[in-house]
């Protein structure tokens, strides 16, 4: 999920781990970079998962200590192959990922295969082109996505937690655990508050919809950092000047975003780009019909008419029109929210991304990678 709200909590409620037994581990999943993002949403959520069937590990800052992490005196093991005789898989999702496998694949002869998954819908700058190249396996976390790459690539769409994100029994009850109004619907907007998530878009769109419908108010969540602070001013202003101060709500980033989707009656992502966009799942997990831009994979997320709907780019009005009927038509939003519910829950498993993950390793340890 962007910087995701909740991993703190993870963070929080977990002790350190001891180093793992590196004769053991056949699969690492680099993380270097300190800052969170949607990539630290899925370490974390997957590696578990997998630590089920298969010795992997982590490494590198920002990840919570119940997750298993090698420490760096640790890397010279990697010169030498696992106990399974296999070489192990580097498998990394960011730029420096790449390149770190590759060094000490290339120059330190260490036994890697490396696979690297790839979330962005943008050409690709020539450096990451030569970094994706020297893969032995791609992964697109979309169809979309796949469409950039130069390379044969395995699509395996991003999963949801779905005991996590799950409906509350008492949505009132839920309301009111978060300091909300059980008497009102309300629609929510969450992730980083900044211009590329299409924030200023929710806000217009809430300031046209809001006044005449007085059952129902707005919550926006999310991280705001230091250059984007007077943009989210702006908003503040503007939900003020339009008398709804009191009903688009900027509660900043919680430390668990979870009961929040579950207390939501409609949820829009408004986002102008997103490199896929976890958000619409863990609405659709919870219960919750979703409008989307037609950015990052929200079109094979979401599915139209059924558990929402999706909306081209910066289209205001349309963004408008669909909330409107949703918040206008108690019975339909019902409907969109059980069929979101089952979608999310059928399609979009975590297991079934660590699932499809693991198709690809095989595929690579039995020598049939990219």
């Amino acid at each position: 999920m962007a910087d995701r709200d909740g991993i703190a909590t993870h963070r929080a409620a977990t002790a350190r781990s001891a180093a793992p037994v590196m004769a053991q581990v056949e699969v690492i999943a680099p993380h270097i970079k300190r800052r969170l993002s949607g990539v630290t949403s899925t370490v974390i959520q997957l590696v578990p998962i997998q630590a089920r069937s298969l010795g992997i590990t982590t490494i590198g800052p920002g990840l919570p200590d119940h997750l298993p992490k090698m420490r760096w005196w640790q890397v010279f093991s990697l010169l030498k192959r696992p106990r399974s005789g296999r070489k192990r898989i580097w498998h990394a999702r960011r730029n420096i990922e790449m390149l770190a496998g590759l060094v000490l694949k290339s120059i330190f002869r260490a036994p890697l295969s490396l696979v690297f998954t790839s979330a962005g819908q943008r050409d690709h700058t020539r450096w990451t082109k030569f970094l994706i190249r020297r893969m032995d396996a791609v992964i697109a976390t979309s169809s979309k996505a796949a469409a950039y790459l130069k390379v044969p690539s395995t699509v395996v769409m991003h999963g949801v937690d779905t005991d996590r994100f799950t409906p509350p029994k008492d949505k009132a009850a839920a309301l009111k655990a978060l300091g909300l109004d059980p008497t009102q619907n309300y629609v929510g907007c969450f992730g980083r508050v900044r211009h590329q998530k299409g924030v200023d878009l929710f806000v217009e769109a809430m300031v046209e919809l809001l006044p005449s419908r007085p059952g129902w108010s707005a919550v926006i969540s999310g991280r705001t950092t230091v250059q984007h602070a007077e943009f989210e001013q702006k908003l503040k202003d503007q939900a003020a000047a339009a008398g709804l101060a009191d009903r688009i709500l900027f509660v900043g980033e919680v430390p668990d975003i979870t009961p929040w989707f579950g207390a939501m009656s409609l949820y829009i992502a408004p986002q102008r780009w997103e490199g896929f966009g976890l958000t619409p799942l863990e609405a659709m997990s919870s219960g919750v019909p979703v409008v989307a831009t037609d950015v990052g994979a929200f079109s094979e997320l979401v599915v139209e008419g059924v558990t929402g709907n999706v909306v081209a780019r910066e289209d205001l009005p349309a963004i408008v029109a669909c909330a409107g009927r949703f918040m206008d038509d108690d019975a339909a939003r019902q409907v969109a929210a059980e069929a979101a519910l089952a979608h999310a829950r059928a399609n979009f498993p975590l297991r079934r991304e660590a699932d499809g993950i693991r198709q690809v390793y095989d595929k690579v340890w039995a020598g049939r990678g990219a």
